[in-house]
């Protein structure tokens, strides 16, 4: 059973309707002249609450209240565009802490991450003190199984399996699980973002992701939750380089119809 119930106050609902046209699941309804919940199964995704102009809906269990918009917020597509354009995947990192409130910030990003049938199945553990134990577990497996890749690929031949192959000494990696991957790929693409807007450089490490997700040593040290796997690794810090111009990319395969 749900911890959560849609909660209509009638006494503030007048009755606009802007609730049930709303709502993704048909789960309100128009009843003596007020907006009316159907069924208590629910996604509980909050579009009635956010749409209210009233502020008659709300749902129950969380600890958190909803924020007031109080303006809107326009993005310039352009800033954003470059931002994607000149985005790199940083793999030198200073000696340098992030401020707990930018790790905060970029938390925050993946909690709020919009997910499929409003899941909310984002899990993120931070690796700090416990960051170099798992990099060595992970660096241990991959030693190990090298000399078979080496067969299928030059390219894995010359890759020099280093302590700190896996996070490149940068001070902060964040792990994130879902049990629908999607959804893990949203908060990640999230979180870079306002990583980025805070001056950090982002590495996606697929490698100790696929190291988590074979190694029960690793899984045992992150208490993964059960029916989660992990669907990538954020590694964070401040760049010790910076990228002078954009690199090409293939053009668009698109289809208009």
């Amino acid at each position: 059973m749900s911890k959560h119930e849609v909660i209509i106050n009638k006494e503030k609902c007048i009755g606009c309707q802007m609730c049930i046209k709303d709502c993704p699941a048909h789960n309100i309804e128009f009843k003596d002249k007020k907006a009316a919940i159907i069924d208590k199964e629910c996604i509980m995704c909050g579009h009635c609450v956010a749409i209210c102009p009233k502020n008659a809906v709300i749902i129950s269990g969380y600890t958190d209240h909803p924020i007031i918009r109080e303006k809107d917020v326009n993005l310039n597509p352009n800033d954003i565009l470059n931002t994607i354009r000149f985005r790199r995947t940083i793999r030198q990192f200073q000696k340098k802490n992030i401020p707990q409130s930018v790790l905060e910030q970029i938390v925050e990003a993946g909690r709020l991450t919009h997910t499929a049938k409003n899941m909310q199945d984002i899990s993120m553990i931070v690796l700090d003190k416990e960051k170099s134990r798992v990099e060595r577990m992970a660096v241990q497996l991959f030693r190990r199984i090298k000399p078979f890749a080496n067969l299928f690929s030059s390219m894995i031949k010359r890759t020099n399996i280093t302590d700190d192959f896996f996070f490149f000494e940068a001070p902060i990696a964040i792990v994130i699980a879902s049990k629908d991957p999607i959804n893990g790929a949203l908060a990640a693409q999230n979180m870079e973002f306002v990583a980025e807007a805070n001056g950090l450089g982002v590495l996606y490490s697929g490698f100790f992701s696929m190291a988590a997700n074979h190694s029960w040593q690793i899984k045992r040290i992150l208490e993964l939750p059960k029916g989660k796997k992990v669907i990538t690794t954020l590694v964070l810090g401040y760049p010790k380089v910076k990228y002078q111009r954009s690199v090409q990319r293939e053009k668009s395969d698109i289809k208009f119809l």
